[in-house]
């Protein structure tokens, strides 16, 4: 049986998280597949073509068709709604959920987008049932530690040293949680 996942939306003040639709790939291409900063600490690579966007859409199309909360992130605006990124989330059991990515281009940080994001995601597990919600970042991601420090997550525990399949850098990555009451 497939689940239909396309009406799944969170809404905060400023952003709408909902499944992405296939013209969205321009404004994700302007806004952070293209941009070297957003991919510093993630596992993909920037787009260096139109057509490298399109092709990555497509995965993204059916990657969120797969996955309950896989959502694209747009900044609510005047002329109506601008892709920025991506958030994501799953249940890892009943009472936990995690967070399996947030993402959003390099002129939409430090103006408060990710922490609603993360607060949202989480208030939309709580009402799922979780009572806690897992996080991660990279150690040198300042950045992700600085936004979950900010949205209440504690340290739980760090992974051993791993390879960045693209660069080939050693990274750590920080694990946190957040009890949901």
């Amino acid at each position: 049986m497939i689940t239909d996942y396309s009406e799944v939306v969170i809404e905060t003040s400023n952003l709408i998280m909902k499944k992405a639709v296939f013209g969205d790939w321009e404004q994700l291409y302007r806004n952070i597949t293209s941009r070297p900063e957003s991919a510093k600490y993630m596992l993909w690579k920037i787009d260096d073509s139109e057509e490298e966007s399109k092709d990555r859409m497509l995965r993204t199309l059916d990657f969120q068709s797969k996955e309950k909360y896989a959502l694209t992130v747009y900044l609510k605006t005047e002329s109506g709604l601008e892709a920025i990124g991506w958030a994501s989330m799953r249940e890892v059991n009943p009472d936990v959920y995690e967070d399996m990515g947030i993402a959003i281009g390099p002129d939409f940080v430090g103006k408060g987008y990710g922490k609603q994001i993360l607060n949202a995601l989480c208030e939309e597990a709580r009402k799922q049932g979780a009572k806690e919600f897992h996080c991660s970042y990279r150690e040198k991601n300042l950045a992700s530690k600085r936004l979950q420090d900010a949205c209440g997550f504690k340290f739980n525990y760090k992974s051993e040293e791993k390879i960045d399949p693209r660069t080939d850098e050693k990274y750590v990555v920080v694990n946190t949680k957040k009890y949901l009451m």
